[in-house]
């Protein structure tokens, strides 16, 4: 593969929540466009990221209310899917591709390429399994999990020529409580249906890379691993050229729009 550009975002601060999600679309197109691979990191702060699905909840606002309560921040996102966490201790990564760089076209080729990026790490050696984890949050046929427990999600999105290929990784932290919140939103916001068309979210089926890995495992040690295993030139210096631009401008305030839903719910309150 072409040697891939970096873009290091870091964390986020609690007033540029949005960022990343702008800048992934924004990222992908260039990529399609210069036939160019990309590597984009990122961290938030304490934060539920919402998928369009959650936001339909029979009690939204309850939900809401339940994860405000816990000091989380909301966003609902610009992709599908279901809830996932974002903290300190998870690692988002994207792989963003020209299409024409997959063997074809298929949603599973663009999942295979970050599962066999993540295998050519250290971590791969831990015997990495792909499959849902029907009980954990945000379950998906690209779970995943080392000893029957999750580590990660995999998401992904298509803009023009391009494909972004979308990781949460679990690093380290209290990946029990991570699960809880996520649940306790479900319970609120469904009731005596929770359980039904979302899933059953167990706390116990997920695991962080620290817990099961024999040796020291950190955010910048996860960087490092992943970086190694591909062909990369940082450019993070650059991102300013991409915040400057008006499509990163419109699609910000889309999230802003999109995200009105939350804070008018929980106004209602």
């Amino acid at each position: 593969m072409k040697e891939a550009l970096l873009f290091d975002q870091g964390t986020l601060p609690e007033n540029d929540l949005f960022s990343p999600f702008a800048l992934t679309d924004v990222l992908t197109a260039f990529s399609g466009d210069q036939d160019q691979p990309i590597i984009h990191f990122w961290q938030l702060p304490p934060t539920l990221i919402l998928g369009m699905k959650d936001s339909r909840v029979t009690y939204f606002d309850q939900a809401l209310k339940t994860v405000q309560k816990k000091n989380y921040h909301l966003l609902l996102r610009n992709a599908g899917g279901l809830g996932v966490i974002s903290d300190a201790g998870i690692l988002n990564v994207s792989l963003i591709l020209p299409k024409n760089s997959l063997s074809s076209l298929s949603i599973d080729d663009g999942y295979q390429a970050m599962v066999d990026w993540l295998e050519r790490t250290l971590f791969g050696k831990l015997g990495l399994t792909v499959g849902e984890v029907a009980d954990s949050y945000c379950p998906g046929k690209y779970d995943l999990s080392i000893n029957g427990k999750k580590i990660a999600g995999i998401a992904q999105r298509r803009v023009k020529d391009g494909v972004a290929i979308m990781m949460y990784l679990s690093v380290n932290g209290r990946q029990d409580l991570r699960g809880e919140l996520v649940r306790d939103y479900y319970q609120s916001g469904l009731q005596e249906r929770f359980g039904i068309d979302y899933p059953p979210v167990n706390p116990a089926s997920m695991t962080t890379l620290h817990e099961v890995a024999p040796f020291d495992v950190t955010i910048d040690s996860v960087k490092t691993e992943l970086l190694q295993a591909l062909s990369h030139r940082d450019q993070t210096k650059a991102l300013a050229t991409f915040y400057q631009l008006d499509d990163y401008q419109h699609r910000i305030q889309n999230m802003y729009q999109r995200n009105t839903i939350i804070q008018e719910a929980l106004n209602d309150i």
